[in-house]
């Protein structure tokens, strides 16, 4: 292998790709791609750009998240988030690469009492949820080694998110309603980035020592969350406590039902971050900790 590793990763305008451009920064010749460089909606522009950049390591961070939008544009969803990472795949397999690839909490059903572990059964209840679990199934299907990190509730200081609109709506109203019954980890773009990046400089590092397997061997699903958990409700009265303090609206707390959405999403949405932590020795900070960094920076 080269010394110089060359990292593919797209969707780079998107919350965790624009930080993954960042994080990845010394662990090799990073090129990074906007749908204007690389057209996820086209496998053959993918296959083409792949073919081209010839990458030690893919990353592939984009995806349709538009969750509600999805229900009513399912072939959209299916060539953002099959198609894409089935070429992805597919390419990195002939070339001899690996791909880690993001996924999602919503690949459950949401009715588990505790947090849901990588080997539970799957259950989406949605077409965002579907198609995010066909897209694992299209990476494992191809061969090429991967990692699947599953996350949730994913926010930052850039694009559309819960943590923004809410800052958004604070700042405008004095009092708002908040879905309370629905559990899940606030998990910031920035943290996925630089734990990614932490796990890539292991497998690179193994690679330059002479183990050429590394990455066939860490294949797999992981789930990838910030620790502890919350409501909306929780994370919403976190973020205006933090940002606004004794400024901050009333939050009220309301059941999924009075806040009805095109798409049904998981009641429970906590992912056992155990796997990671052992195979890597890396486990995510608390939500509420990373939250304060992020509303810090």
């Amino acid at each position: 292998m080269d010394k110089q590793a060359t990292i593919l990763v797209t969707g780079i305008n998107g919350q965790v790709g624009y930080e993954l451009l960042r994080s990845l920064q010394g662990l090799g010749r990073v090129v990074g791609c906007d749908r204007a460089a690389l057209d996820l909606d086209n496998p053959d522009a993918i296959r083409r750009v792949v073919r081209e950049v010839k990458p030690t390591l893919i990353v592939n961070p984009a995806a349709y998240t538009a969750v509600d939008k999805a229900e009513s544009d399912v072939e959209g969803a299916t060539r953002l988030n099959v198609q894409a990472p089935a070429a992805l795949a597919e390419e990195a397999k002939q070339l001899g690469a690996a791909l880690v690839h993001y996924s999602t909490d919503y690949v459950f059903d949401g009715t588990k009492d505790s947090p849901y572990v990588e080997t539970d059964a799957v259950n989406p209840q949605s077409v965002y949820g579907r198609t995010k679990l066909e897209g694992e199934q299209a990476i494992a299907a191809s061969g090429c080694d991967h990692l699947i990190l599953r996350t949730s509730w994913v926010y930052g200081r850039r694009g559309k998110n819960f943590l923004l609109t809410m800052l958004k709506l604070g700042a405008e109203r004095p009092e708002l309603k908040v879905v309370a019954d629905q559990i899940g980890a606030p998990t910031w773009s920035r943290t996925i980035a630089a734990t990614t990046a932490h796990v890539v400089a292991q497998g690179l590092a193994a690679q330059r020592g002479g183990d050429a397997d590394w990455w066939r061997e860490h294949s797999g699903i992981y789930n990838l969350t910030a620790g502890g958990a919350t409501s909306w409700h929780g994370f919403t009265e976190a973020i205006l406590g933090i940002a606004m303090g004794d400024k901050a609206p009333k939050v009220l707390p309301i059941p999924a039902s009075d806040y009805p959405v095109p798409a049904k999403r998981p009641a429970n949405s906590r992912l056992a971050g155990d796997r990671f932590a052992q195979t890597f020795g890396l486990r995510l900070p608390q939500w509420d900790e990373a939250l304060r960094l992020c509303l810090a920076d």
